[in-house]
């Protein structure tokens, strides 16, 4: 049995909580968070709100960290010199640089795994895709474009002030909403040759991050990456992500993945199962993600996503911000 802590009991902490709580081979023993009123969440769990003391008096084996983003090094070094593996929600980190010392503490202690939540990498529907770019099938990628346009209105910020900072945050629709479909993209087409981005903001809310961005990715496999990501749309449309090939079009929209032949003909391939209990945009596959990495606790393996898998996305992020403000494109290596 598996002993479970948690720190940070906002609003993603109840898909964790679900997914432990249908575990039979953990126990959640203990959370905490700086809002005692949350303790409401985790009635059978001891409660802190100083999670050090947590990390003192607990013997613990796995924490989750559902931190805002500015916590993510400083939390998971603590959890992790504790010799207490950790299940971290994305982003990485605040930016490269800070996901670089995380790669560090992951090289200093190799008996103390690190995953991180990028949780859309098991749907099914991006697995099958998975496939079919590594089979061939349609030939070569030539282009990939990403599309996420959503909405958040000022109270998403002014409810959570730290999600309008820079500081806090280090970003806005990149790096809260439109990073996963930034890992998805790179995991499909492969290192990153240079960017040439831009980031906006289309509202008139009182916040240094941006809500809009864009950029043209290109590849080192000479495919051309095509990305648009914003918070100012009038609802959360589909986010869309789409494989150009020699011969082939596949779609992932709406949950289900389409192919179009050359003749213009649609076929659905897939669609993912539905998750219950929980917003549609996460995805459904945080439990897929948080019980496989249970899995490699329990038998000492290293089939999870790791601090070297979810350094691209930010560093991505990076470039993009990066060349925005330059009004240059970014050669990857120099990121």
């Amino acid at each position: 049995m598996l002993k479970i802590g948690i720190i940070g009991l906002g609003d993603i902490s109840t898909v964790h909580l679900n997914v432990i709580e249908a575990n039979p081979h953990v126990e959640l023993t203990a959370a905490c968070d700086i809002d005692t009123t949350l303790q409401v969440k985790v009635p059978n769990a001891h409660f802190y709100t100083d999670l050090y003391q947590m990390l003192e008096q607990e013997n613990l084996d796995c924490v989750h960290i559902c931190l805002p983003h500015y916590l993510h090094l400083p939390v998971t070094t603590a959890c992790v010199e504790k010799g207490i593996h950790v299940l971290q929600e994305k982003p990485l980190s605040l930016n490269a640089k800070e996901g670089l010392e995380l790669i560090q503490l992951e090289q200093k202690n190799p008996d103390t795994k690190i995953c991180v939540c990028f949780q859309n990498r098991y749907n099914e529907t991006f697995q099958t895709l998975q496939r079919i770019v590594q089979s061939k099938t349609y030939g070569e990628i030539i282009g990939i474009k990403g599309l996420v346009t959503w909405f958040r209105p000022e109270s998403y910020y002014t409810d959570k002030p730290w999600r309008g900072s820079m500081k806090t945050a280090g970003g806005g629709v990149l790096i809260n909403q439109a990073i996963h479909t930034l890992d998805l993209m790179q995991l499909l087409c492969g290192k990153v040759k240079s960017i040439k981005g831009s980031t906006s903001q289309l509202l008139d809310y009182n916040i240094e991050v941006e809500d809009t961005a864009s950029a043209h990715i290109k590849f080192e496999n000479n495919a051309n990456g095509m990305f648009f990501a914003t918070n100012a749309n009038v609802g959360n449309s589909s986010i869309e992500l789409q494989v150009i090939f020699e011969n082939e079009k596949c779609t992932i929209k709406d949950n289900i993945l389409t192919r179009v032949n050359e003749a213009g003909y649609k076929t659905q391939i897939i669609e993912d199962k539905k998750a219950s209990g929980t917003k549609s945009y996460y995805g459904p596959s945080h439990d897929t993600l948080i019980n496989q990495f249970y899995d490699c606790i329990f038998e000492n393996t290293q089939n999870y996503i790791n601090v070297k898998d979810a350094l691209p996305s930010i560093a991505i992020i990076d470039a993009i911000q990066k060349s925005s403000q330059t009004n240059e494109t970014i050669q990857f290596e120099s990121v």
